[in-house]
């Protein structure tokens, strides 16, 4: 997503980040087999994994995007009151071209799985830049 922003040039309109629902990975940066596919495209993941932190991510974020159904719950279950539930989103419902339920998890698909995951984003990030710049 933050390829596509800086492509068109709305950095400093548009802030970006990326957190998970469990903290099993804080501190790590993508899986290096991801990096090496998103390179091939042209996009350089620099994020370093954190895990949601509720009350600040749901205040300043428009937008809080699960990427399965199980992420979908845990971020509903973050907000417990369910005050957010107009910034929860799947990010599938933003792709434009493709029809898929969820981002599948890449780790176990080999090469195929990691440019799946990919083909499926950047039709999705595609999808949310063009909603974001309809509100703009």
């Amino acid at each position: 997503m933050n390829g596509l922003v800086n492509k068109a040039g709305l950095e400093n309109e548009i802030s970006c980040d990326s957190a998970g629902t469990i903290a099993y990975h804080t501190g790590e940066p993508a899986d290096s087999r991801m990096q090496k596919h998103a390179r091939r495209r042209g996009f350089k993941l620099t994020s370093i994994s954190r895990a949601v932190l509720p009350a600040a991510d749901f205040e300043k974020f428009d937008y809080i995007i699960g990427m399965d159904d199980d992420n979908m719950r845990d971020l509903r279950a973050l907000d417990k009151n369910g005050r957010f539930d107009n910034k929860l989103y799947k990010m599938t419902d933003f792709c434009q071209n493709r029809r898929e339920e969820s981002v599948p998890d890449p780790y176990y698909g080999g090469d195929a799985g990691f440019e799946l995951v990919l083909d499926i984003l950047q039709d999705a990030c595609a999808g949310l830049l063009k909603k974001i710049m309809k509100e703009m």
